[in-house]
């Protein structure tokens, strides 16, 4: 019983020196922001993996109303909900609200993906990526994708009694993500980038603490991982760019070289595309597979 008291008696003062500041003003919104660092984050992240999010934001809003505080990922939030919430995003220009992401996840993708920018660096960035969009760019890429989607058919359906459809739409995404935006045929190399990756959304949405051996520092390696892989990756497509004949929008890598100003100079730096490349790979993978995995009730 001593030993639990004087426990007590030294980690209260702790507690209250981690919550100190944290108190809120009068003038936000209302709601707590939990304890330090781990906020409300375990708890949407267990409704995320239990499909209850939007159940739980709902439960927010019956509680607090449309404007509410919080803590996601160890910083302060604040949730808005309803269209003049909506009307506020899509309306206010930069100097009101600007593209920010948790900065775990900013460690994870770069500082200078399209989530992160604004103003002309964000068109700059923007304009660039989508000329690998353009549709005549676009039809270009469907004999690959057709390649991949045989191949991919061949080996993890046919003959199969039973196939589990989600994880296998995965796998074809991903090895369409790793040709048109690396251009890394099946191989090694690849399932490196398959391995990596998978380590890496395995942390994109975890408690950010970066200590040996917890599932956000291993997601941080990955990351850097991939990152070492992307820069090789550019220097080669550097390198086949400078020869005659190369197609220059054979993969997003290669478009967003060979994309030059008035002066003929490169308009993305190399920390750019490798943020960028890495916030397509992310964004790409999940919402494509699990759209084409949906089935059509019309």
């Amino acid at each position: 019983m001593n030993t639990l008291f004087i426990v007590l008696t030294l980690l209260i003062p702790i507690f209250l020196l981690l919550t100190k500041g944290r108190r809120s003003p009068k003038r936000v919104p209302p709601g707590s922001l939990g304890i330090p660092i781990v906020g409300h984050s375990l708890h949407l992240l267990r409704a995320m993996r239990a499909n209850t999010a939007e159940k739980w934001l709902q439960q927010r809003i019956q509680i607090y109303g449309p404007i509410s505080k919080l803590s996601l990922f160890g910083k302060p939030t604040v949730f808005i909900h309803g269209k003049d919430a909506n009307k506020f995003v899509f309306t206010s220009d930069s100097s009101t609200l600007s593209n920010s992401q948790p900065q775990s996840v900013k460690k994870l993708l770069g500082d200078r993906c399209l989530l992160e920018l604004s103003g002309q660096d964000h068109k700059r960035v923007r304009d660039a990526l989508g000329l690998f969009l353009k549709p005549e760019s676009l039809k270009s890429y469907v004999g690959k994708m057709d390649e991949e989607v045989r191949m991919h058919i061949a080996m993890h359906w046919e003959g199969k009694q039973e196939v589990k459809v989600l994880p296998l739409m995965k796998t074809l995404t991903f090895n369409i993500i790793c040709a048109l935006l690396f251009g890394i045929e099946r191989g090694a190399r690849r399932e490196k980038l398959v391995d990596w990756f998978q380590e890496m959304m395995e942390g994109m949405w975890s408690i950010p603490i970066n200590l040996p051996f917890t599932r956000y520092n291993r997601s941080l390696q990955a990351s850097a991982s991939i990152r070492n892989m992307t820069k090789d990756l550019i220097g080669e497509k550097r390198m086949e760019l400078a020869k005659k004949g190369v197609n220059p929008h054979k993969d997003l890598i290669s478009c967003m070289l060979s994309t030059r100003d008035e002066n003929n100079r490169e308009v993305i730096n190399e920390n750019e595309i490798m943020d960028n490349v890495m916030l397509v790979m992310t964004a790409g993978h999940d919402t494509s597979s699990i759209l084409i995995t949906c089935p059509n009730f019309s």
